[in-house]
């Protein structure tokens, strides 16, 4: 995954020091209620599109651009699906960050599924009796996604 800019200029100054940083995450569901996923390029792993909330980027503008990016769909937020902070990460060349996650429901409008950009390496659509092996945070994500409620999901 391409590091942003931005980031780059952080880390020349902080080094590997714990980051805080906002992540948004796209839940993309059809007609069938069926969901989106990308296999990412960096670790081979099925997972929801999602990315770094760049500097002076809404999170709703975000993640429309996140999907895009990584999938080729144009997508419609609808709401937010979940406000999460997750544990402290340390990536493999030792930099720390803990992502505030905004996860928002989405509908396709456009575009058509293409992993011919460098972050993902397979689109696809799973009905969600059928879904690969995720992480429990992005089943949790899916899950608050496909739910009635209009309320995000938080942790107190």
């Amino acid at each position: 995954m391409p590091v942003p800019e931005f980031l780059r200029e952080l880390r020349d100054q902080i080094g590997p020091a714990l980051l805080p940083l906002t992540g948004v995450t796209g839940v993309v569901l059809d007609e069938d209620d069926n969901v989106l996923l990308h296999r990412r390029a960096d670790d081979g792993r099925w997972a929801t599109p999602g990315g770094i909330l760049e500097p002076g980027e809404q999170p709703a503008a975000a993640v429309v651009r996140e999907v895009w990016e990584e999938t080729g769909l144009v997508v419609e937020v609808e709401r937010l699906v979940s406000v999460v902070g997750q544990d402290p990460y340390v990536y493999p060349n030792g930099d720390r960050v803990q992502f505030l996650d905004l996860a928002f429901r989405c509908r396709p409008v456009g575009g058509a599924p293409d992993a011919g950009g460098d972050e993902t390496l397979e689109v696809g659509w799973f009905a969600p009796d059928a879904l690969p092996a995720m992480s429990d945070s992005i089943m949790r994500r899916i899950g608050y996604a496909r739910e009635s409620r209009t309320e995000p999901f938080y942790v107190l």
